[in-house]
């Protein structure tokens, strides 16, 4: 690949580094980890924030794997400038400023209500454990699992804007993990709280909200709702 020395973009690991420790900060924030579970899912996260900034700003492991299939496909672009590693709008032959694509914009979207789910999701249950409550309001009223949802929501929204080969393998493996760190809390929560959890979760999906409403809750006996 042809490439002005003057354009590159990466190499700068102290971007690296203060991209990836405000993102994860920020999810830190939002997600207030407490158990062993909560930690496997905001270190999970954090890996996939950590490789994602390694390649847009750091080493486009990525561009480089793909270096001879790019220079004979797109010829004459210079991949290692920084608007080239939007790849969707590279590889499309979008014009104009990715960052302001339809990619970037949805890109926006995605990572912000995932962060406002984070944010709301663990408001109503840590509302719900001070008063010893099984959390069924707002997100909760949705989905099981609103906060693995939010991260989800982050992780496919970076996808969008900076697809790599990492990334993208990491992507799958991760909803994976979250799936099962849900159905182990939710056996846990059943052996606890019986037909009260049982009833709460027979009107509640796990992950995707129904789309025309919902049926009504039995309420019983409160009691503390599982992480997630």
């Amino acid at each position: 690949m042809n490439h002005d020395p003057g354009s590159m973009a990466y190499g700068l690991w102290g971007l690296v580094i203060l991209n990836s420790v405000i993102f994860i900060a920020f999810a830190f924030s939002f997600f207030k980890p407490q158990t062993r579970t909560d930690w496997r899912t905001f270190g999970a996260f954090s890996g996939f924030i950590v490789a994602l900034f390694v390649e847009m700003y750091g080493f486009p492991l990525t561009l480089y794997l793909l270096s001879g299939w790019l220079a004979t496909r797109y010829p004459g672009v210079d991949f290692l400038a920084h608007d080239s590693g939007h790849l969707l709008h590279t590889l499309l032959r979008i014009k104009g400023n990715p960052h302001f694509d339809i990619f970037h914009l949805l890109s926006n979207l995605f990572i912000m209500g995932g962060f406002l789910v984070l944010s709301y999701a663990w408001h109503t249950l840590w509302q719900a454990q001070r008063g010893h409550r099984l959390a069924h309001t707002g997100l909760y009223a949705r989905v099981r699992h609103p906060q693995y949802v939010g991260f989800i929501l982050i992780m496919f929204g970076f996808l969008l804007q900076w697809p790599t080969i990492l990334t993208l393998a990491m992507f799958p493996v991760l909803m994976t993990m979250y799936v099962r760190l849900a159905l182990a809390e939710e056996r846990q929560a059943e052996a606890e709280f019986g037909d009260e959890y049982r009833s709460w979760a027979a009107v509640t999906p796990r992950f995707v909200p129904f789309l025309f409403g919902r049926r009504s809750l039995v309420h019983g006996r409160s009691g503390p709702m599982p992480q997630g």
